[in-house]
């Protein structure tokens, strides 16, 4: 199976939850030239939203948040997984990381429709090099 493993920095805000706050900040991220490798939005409450981004470039985004008072979380490490999206693959990967005593306490991915996969990974930082160890990262 095809895929590779990058080791990404991700960042924490919270927003209202209401029409367009998503929008402003991307927006924002969009104007800056900051370009994200992924993004994800959840509830944490009846009235707000997390964002999760992970940046290609950190410091770009640590940068516009300074400059536009934006309070983030972070950076914290996770790991990206891109490849062919074949059956099996997330289980190999899982499989590797079981057998080096490692949890993924957190993780998300997508297909493309046209045979490849995005994959997010959230190991706990006491954990991290054993996760890249075994996935030879």
């Amino acid at each position: 199976m095809a895929f590779k493993i990058s080791k990404v920095s991700y960042f924490y805000c919270s927003v209202i939850d209401q029409p367009g706050e998503g929008h402003k900040l991307l927006s924002q991220l969009e104007k800056s030239g900051v370009n994200l490798l992924a993004f994800t939005a959840i509830p944490v409450g009846p009235e707000r939203t997390q964002l999760t981004l992970f940046p290609q470039n950190p410091d770009k985004l640590t940068n516009l948040a300074k400059q536009a008072n934006l309070s983030l979380d972070g950076p914290h490490l996770a790991l990206l997984v891109t490849g062919d999206d074949e059956l099996g693959a997330l289980a190999e990967i899982h499989h590797k990381l079981f057998e080096s005593d490692v949890n993924v306490y957190a993780s998300n991915g997508v297909a493309d429709g046209s045979g490849e996969f995005g994959y997010i990974l959230h190991i706990r930082p006491e954990e991290f090099s054993r996760a890249l160890a075994a996935l030879e990262v």
